[in-house]
């Protein structure tokens, strides 16, 4: 009768097995889901003095409140050498992950170079040419595409 496992046996053994497994699918359910990195497909809008700037047509994504989500690559402008020319080298430039608001011409920075901004303030944008053509050029492929 040893070869029995009684209920008394089962019971103590499904909670020994449960306290092991619980902090695993604690981990599993509260780790943020696995992002898979595809190819993208960058947009760039005409440059301006400020410098130039790139939009993903494949990161297009809206949200429940209609806002535009958008990944968007800046690169100001290579610093000028001593006789004046451009820097051979480009300067490094910068990923955002940016909401539009594509009624209101505005724009908020959610993520730069992959780490969240909290609480970003809306900044209309006017007075910003590449923005400004990024708002535009975004939401209208967004727009075409919904």
């Amino acid at each position: 009768m040893s070869g029995l496992v009684t209920p008394h046996r089962w019971n103590a053994a499904a909670r020994w097995l449960a306290h092991q497994l619980a902090p695993l699918l604690l981990v599993l359910l509260l780790a943020p889901p696995l992002a898979m990195a595809g190819p993208v497909d960058w947009q760039e809008v005409p440059a301006t003095s400020e410098g130039r700037q790139w939009w993903d047509s494949g990161s297009l994504r809206f949200d429940r409140q209609g806002r535009l989500s958008v990944l968007s690559r800046f690169q100001p402008p290579a610093p000028a050498t001593d006789d004046g020319e451009p820097a051979e080298r480009p300067t490094i430039g910068t990923l955002y992950v940016m909401q539009l608001d594509c009624d209101q011409a505005l724009y908020r920075d959610t993520s730069v170079n992959g780490l969240p901004r909290w609480q970003p303030e809306w900044r209309p944008v006017a007075g910003d040419g590449l923005m400004t053509s990024v708002l535009k050029e975004a939401c209208a492929a967004a727009t075409a595409s919904r």
